[in-house]
């Protein structure tokens, strides 16, 4: 099927817009997480005023006090990043549509289209997480990597639409990568807010450490568990993506295992993320080493995404 240039143009734009509009809101998402510190001193100040403070220390709460339209200027700055965040994703599911459209095949198959849908599932996850727990001061966190990840698929690993190469050319890479995409995705949030909790376990242990970032994060205790829950959705969709991958290379390959680079570190990170959750589950594994093992498997992800992809030579280097 020859491929729509005029589609796979509009793809491209709405990618571009997509991020540009991501890294808007990451800023608000900032600006949020900056200010709520000297809004709750506002407020704070505002209560002692009205529980009958001294006249003599009232004149600088009183400061405060008229500064009300401001201590609402961080939450306006959160909700507008929120929107924002929408609308991106509003934006990125478009470009995916139309590449797929444009290519008349699912739009992932080259590491650039991976990306994109991964980075996708990674921001859908986040608006859900935001309206199950109240964490919408990480976004900026979180939208860092999408921002980075992004920029580096539309520049260092942007590829033209075309149609795949005749490996590629299977219902498997619809079922097989769709399911990596979605637990790539989903491990993001998981691996940041586990690097998150390191920094606010460091900072309760000693305030002088991470001085500036540990008092604006949520509580350990709640980051442990937000890592945790969606870790534990994410895995099942991960193990069901590598028995697909098996099946496919005993179809294409003639094997369901050849210790392949990207099968091997795929294989390690699933032990690790095996680990991780056994070790979360056991009273004496939760805390920060919980945390560590799970940051090194997302860590391990990203190595395979990349330096297996573009650095070492294996089976499956054609994406």
């Amino acid at each position: 099927m020859p491929v729509n240039d005029t589609l796979a143009n509009y793809s491209d734009w709405l990618y571009r817009a997509a991020a540009l509009v991501y890294l808007f809101a990451m800023i608000f998402y900032t600006v949020e997480q900056a200010f709520t510190r000297k809004a709750k001193r506002s407020e704070q100040a505002r209560e002692l005023v009205g529980a009958g403070a001294p006249v003599e220390s009232a004149g600088p709460a009183i400061g405060r006090i008229e500064e009300q339209p401001g201590r609402d200027r961080p939450e306006r700055f959160g909700r507008m990043a929120v929107a924002l965040t929408v609308l991106g994703a509003l934006l990125h599911l478009s470009s995916i549509v139309l590449r797929g459209v444009a290519t008349g095949r699912a739009p992932w198959g080259n590491m650039y289209e991976y990306g994109a849908a991964a980075m996708f599932v990674a921001v859908v996850t986040w608006l859900v997480l935001m309206r199950k727990f109240e964490v919408r001061r990480l976004g900026a966190f979180v939208l860092t990597p999408v921002v980075i990840l992004m920029f580096l698929g539309g520049t260092a690993l942007y590829t033209a639409a075309a149609p795949v190469q005749p490996a590629l050319q299977s219902y498997w890479l619809v079922v097989h990568v769709s399911a990596a995409i979605l637990s790539s995705g989903l491990f993001l949030v998981p691996g940041v807010v586990s690097l998150l909790y390191l920094v606010k376990v460091r900072h309760d242990r000693d305030p002088a450490k991470f001085a500036r970032l540990g008092p604006r994060l949520p509580e350990a205790d709640a980051l442990d568990r937000l890592a945790y829950r969606t870790t534990i959705f994410a895995f099942p969709i991960y193990t069901f993506g590598i028995i697909c991958g098996a099946i496919w290379a005993e179809a294409a390959w003639g094997r369901f295992w050849g210790w392949d680079p990207k099968e091997t570190v795929a294989f390690v990170a699933w032990v690790v993320y095996a680990g991780y959750l056994h070790s979360r589950a056991t009273a004496g594994w939760r805390g920060s080493r919980a945390a560590v093992i799970n940051s090194v498997a997302f860590g391990m992800v990203v190595f395979n995404l990349f330096f297996i992809n573009l650095v070492i030579a294996g089976l499956h280097s054609y994406a």
